[in-house]
């Protein structure tokens, strides 16, 4: 078996010597060091490593340490890093958690680097904006992505579902579920059942006309809300039409184990910005649909900064980490190899000169995001302090609920109670 590198995955993309951008940067000390800390997956982690060699061959003098791991796992370890002051010098940053990393005081603002030695004067504003926390910004955009269905294409055409998929309802994607399920004899279940991911619940939130948080952080999502979102899964359960509860109740599952990845579902919600590594580890060819529209209801979807990197106040040498940075969203050969894979880049530029390059799936990536522009709703708050503690609750109230041990009206009662208690806690 092959012993994969970072130096091997770098030669297997096909990099090419260092860029125009990488080589402008000054000859620095040999004893220079950065740490750069994100969360994710077989192919995010093989072109960041790839990005790091080539980051390192045009900059000998400094030391990159790529640390990374899970969704599920990255935010225990970025507050235990955040507790013992011990955060890498750049860090991976989600939309959900910016302002509760700033007002920790854990994150340095990154404008008066702007012009000097992080180059974003042509960036979209729009996606820079998200970044900002009290007019400052500490979060530098690398991708915008929104929701996504993920589907199984094979699978659906076998099925014969022909459902508008930018424009379907919840009573469609029900009906395809149950006919998925049908059609293979159970061989594949409809969809992974998303009882437990609050991402998706958000959503149906929004189509009820709510935000899950006010603008004072407090929690506006209703026990309705919750008792109704939970009561949808427990129906597809009943009917056999969603994945198994033993597979559900495993929290936060890499994309590899997910049903889509195995073949043992024909759906899954995720970040647009996910597709290209989905299809990576995928037994089929996928598809991108809407999250399903509530009839009569408001745009639940939106477009948001699929993720940021931030400059940590534990960051040690600066001026090595904004250089590091500016490459990561300028120089050709990075932006090459990083792709769509995090996300539709903000930069006019970094966009053109990917096109003509573009994957199948990085294509439809693409081409589904400009399919949603007018169907999805405005970018919501960022989620208070305490935000990823209610996250947690609601996995943990949701899987009695996925078991049976608890009916989806107490349970929602529980979680929306639990839930205002966290974030009152956490101001």
């Amino acid at each position: 078996m092959t012993k994969l590198t970072r130096r091997s995955m770098l030669g297997a993309m096909g990099a090419a010597a260092a860029a125009s951008v990488l080589s402008a940067i000054p000859a620095w000390a040999a004893d220079r060091s950065i740490r750069h800390f994100w969360w994710g997956n077989p192919e995010r982690d093989k072109r960041t490593f790839a990005v790091i060699d080539v980051f390192q061959k045009a900059n000998p003098a400094i030391e990159v340490s790529g640390e990374t791991i899970g969704w599920g796992d990255y935010w225990t370890k970025m507050a235990t890093q955040t507790a013992g002051r011990n955060m890498a010098d750049l860090v991976q940053m989600d939309y959900r958690f910016l302002f509760e990393y700033v007002r920790r005081g854990a994150l340095l603002p990154l404008d008066e680097h702007i012009g000097k030695s992080l180059m974003i004067a042509d960036f979209d504003q729009g996606p820079l904006e998200g970044g900002k926390v009290d007019g400052k910004l500490y979060a530098l955009n690398i991708g915008s992505n929104s929701q996504v269905m993920v589907y199984n294409t094979r699978v659906f055409q076998e099925a014969g579902i022909d459902a508008d998929l930018i424009n379907w309802t919840w009573d469609d994607f029900a009906k395809a579920c149950e006919t998925i399920t049908a059609k293979t004899n159970g061989a594949v279940k409809g969809s992974d059942d998303l009882s437990l991911m609050i991402e998706t619940f958000e959503s149906w939130v929004r189509q009820n006309g709510r935000e899950f948080y006010d603008a004072d952080g407090k929690v506006t999502a209703t026990v309705d809300d919750v008792a109704s979102y939970w009561q949808f899964w427990a129906d597809l359960r009943e009917k056999g039409a969603v994945r198994d509860a033993d597979k559900t109740v495993i929290l936060d599952p890499p994309i590899a184990e997910s049903g889509i990845a195995v073949g043992d579902t024909a759906m899954s919600h995720y970040w647009s910005n996910q597709l290209v590594g989905i299809q990576a580890v995928a037994k089929d060819k996928i598809g991108a649909a809407m999250v399903p529209h509530k009839a009569g209801g408001k745009p639940g979807q939106f477009i948001k900064p699929s993720m940021f990197m931030s400059l940590s106040r534990d960051a040690k040498d600066t001026d090595a980490a904004m250089a590091y940075m500016n490459a990561w969203v300028n120089d050709p050969e990075t932006t090459g190899i990083l792709g769509l894979e995090r996300g539709i880049p903000c930069s006019p530029k970094v966009r053109a000169a990917l096109a003509p390059n573009l994957t199948e799936v990085e294509k439809m990536s693409v081409d589904y995001f400009e399919a949603i522009q007018s169907k999805v709703g405005p970018l919501p708050l960022p989620a208070p302090k305490g935000a990823g503690e209610v996250r947690d609750a609601f996995m943990r109230v949701g899987t009695d609920v996925v078991l049976g041990n608890a009916k989806a009206a107490d349970a929602a009662t529980a979680f929306i109670e639990e839930a205002q208690s966290i974030v009152e806690r956490a101001q």
